[in-house]
């Protein structure tokens, strides 16, 4: 399944299969997200899409809801955020920990270098797949 986390100026997503794990994860220009999803759909042959319910949340799936891969309109599903931005923080740092110096200071008082948008996606979906 395809997962989104819609931002105003930038969205995380992700591919990512049950048995597979995570097949993609990228943080994309908001314009670019439905072209994204739909190359992502074709590519990977899914119907589904899930969406983070929370900011710009509507405006994603009204603009993924015009989406048509071979003749066939993809499932979009609102899923709940909350605390997701948490999650996908902590799990950055376990994939990327802090060298040096910084290693001293608790991840929990550092913000991640880079965004973290496609890490909330993976995190999103691996909720709904119940991973």
């Amino acid at each position: 399944m395809v997962a989104v986390d819609p931002g105003s100026e930038k969205c995380g997503v992700a591919v990512v299969h049950k048995q597979k794990g995570i097949l993609y994860k990228a943080v994309v220009p908001t314009p670019e997200l439905a072209g994204t999803v739909e190359r992502l759909i074709a590519e990977h042959q899914l119907n589904r899409v899930i969406v983070g319910d929370r900011t710009s949340s509507r405006s994603a799936r009204k603009r993924l809801a015009e989406i048509t891969v071979n003749g066939n309109k993809p499932d979009i599903l609102a899923v709940d955020e909350h605390r997701s931005s948490d999650a996908a923080r902590k799990r950055y740092w376990q994939e990327h920990p802090p060298r040096g110096w910084k290693r001293l200071i608790p991840v929990t008082m550092q913000v991640p270098p880079v965004p973290v948008d496609d890490y909330v996606a993976v995190i999103l979906a691996e909720r709904f797949l119940g991973m």
